[in-house]
């Protein structure tokens, strides 16, 4: 009888450190979340003509924090399309104290950059995973915008309903941003930093999910 007590507890104990041991493992291993995400087409200026990509971020969750997180996949299934972001590739950035992480440069080899369905897929390093589907439907409206810059006035060659001017110091490190009221006008009357040195037009159509990007200028 003794025995059988014993050997009961044996499995009892068993038992339990079996559920703690499982309990552990569910809460180490989570996987991370999308909490939110964008796809946007951006025009860069090129020498033959403007360049497509697409800015593509999230707003990821892991109980382990981001630096938990790993790479970052983008499908686009219909036209058998995927685009891999590293953990060291990505661009991350901060806003209101919460962190998105993404890509600035998704592009095709060939033609133009696909709408429709794209579904995301993030990994943590404990190769759990989550996904989330994305519609792009916008599309280009407006001609490619164009800047000029001439004894201390502005001239802004622009269809695009929002309009600004994105500042650089001399290194070429980022400084301001400037909305535009006037397509034309004085340098002065903007109150751009000292440190400005260059500047870029970036035209935004928000509720076609785009926008153009020039190449920067000197202001002087």
């Amino acid at each position: 009888m003794e025995k059988n007590d014993k050997i009961n507890k044996y499995i009892s104990l068993f038992v339990f450190l079996t559920l703690i041991f499982s309990i552990l493992i569910s809460c180490t291993r989570t996987e991370p979340k999308i909490s939110f995400g964008f796809i946007k087409l951006v025009q860069y200026q090129g020498d033959s003509g403007p360049l497509e990509y697409f800015s593509f971020f999230i707003l990821p969750e892991d109980d382990d924090g981001i630096e938990n997180l790993e790479e970052l996949f983008l499908f686009h299934d219909r036209e058998q399309l995927r685009w891999h972001i590293k953990k060291d590739d990505w661009v991350r950035y901060t806003i209101d104290g919460k962190d998105w992480i993404g890509s600035r440069s998704i592009a095709v080899q060939n033609g133009s950059l696909p709408q429709g369905v794209f579904r995301a897929v993030l990994f943590n390093k404990s190769g759990e995973n989550t996904q989330r589907n994305f519609t792009y439907d916008g599309y280009i409206r407006y001609p490619f915008p164009d800047v000029r810059i001439s004894d201390g006035s502005y001239t802004v060659n622009s269809q695009w309903p929002v309009n600004r001017f994105v500042c650089y110091d001399g290194s070429g490190n980022y400084v301001q941003t400037v909305k535009l009221d006037s397509l034309t006008g004085s340098i002065s009357q903007l109150r751009l930093s000292p440190t400005v040195i260059t500047l870029a037009l970036w035209a935004e159509d928000e509720n076609n999910f785009s926008s153009a990007f020039t190449d920067v200028v000197p202001i002087n």
